[in-house]
């Protein structure tokens, strides 16, 4: 009687990984940025708002909502009360009934008292043109302290929202699994000139083209440099 133990199963043969896309060179990177300043010289943001401060709200209440869906709801407010003082005197329930079409809103109420009542004690009723005083604000992270910066003080920053973030990976652009880790690499690969309106070039091309569930490549700008496998071409 053989006392041999039979031999275990053969595993499967392992699948070779995907290759990650070949990176951009540097003239690819210069003809997409040149493509999207010869479409739009001089983008705009969409978010509505009057003054610095009212930017700064603005910014703070678009977290998790749509900029038509917080514009909407600003109109109103913003026309009653355009600085922290008039904020802060309106009071954290009225702000709330202004904004309670907005996701969060009793939170985001919270915050915009706080960063008001934060901007009169501590910098004499004026956003400041400085990262880490702008991030110290209730509801201000550093993809809100990057929007203020850059629209309102003209910093070359680039505030990378899902819309960027999805670009930057799904393009192949500027691949990174978080969003300060794509952040890092379109700064280092967009040509100084690009930076200024970069933020809004690419924020807008994933709202309008390059879309979460079918981007419209047909008309996409840059589908010939575009890595992407699946386009919808068709």
């Amino acid at each position: 009687m053989s006392n041999a133990q039979p031999l275990p199963p053969s595993a499967p043969p392992r699948r070779k990984a995907p290759r990650a896309p070949k990176r951009f060179t540097r003239a690819e990177v210069e003809e997409v940025f040149a493509r999207f300043q010869a479409r739009d010289p001089e983008p705009k943001g969409e978010l509505e708002s009057v003054n610095t401060f009212t930017l700064l709200v603005a910014v703070v209440l678009s977290a998790q909502a749509t900029d038509a869906g917080v514009n909407k709801a600003t109109r109103a407010l913003f026309a009653i009360a355009d600085t922290p003082a008039k904020m802060l005197a309106l009071g954290e329930e009225r702000v709330s009934d202004h904004i309670k079409t907005i996701g969060l809103y009793r939170t985001k109420a919270k915050n915009v008292i706080g960063l008001s009542r934060m901007l009169i004690e501590q910098h004499g009723g004026e956003v400041p043109d400085d990262r880490a005083a702008l991030e110290a604000l209730p509801g201000v992270g550093r993809k809100t302290a990057n929007v203020v910066l850059n629209i309102a003080f003209g910093h070359p920053t680039i505030a990378v929202d899902t819309h960027i973030f999805r670009i930057g990976n799904r393009t192949g652009l500027a691949p990174g699994k978080t969003v300060d880790a794509v952040e890092k690499e379109l700064n280092r690969i967009i040509p100084p000139k690009y930076m200024l309106h970069a933020h809004h070039w690419l924020i807008l091309h994933g709202r309008y083209v390059c879309k979460a569930r079918k981007p419209d490549c047909a008309v996409c700008l840059i589908n010939d440099l575009c890595r992407y496998p699946d386009k919808t071409l068709a």
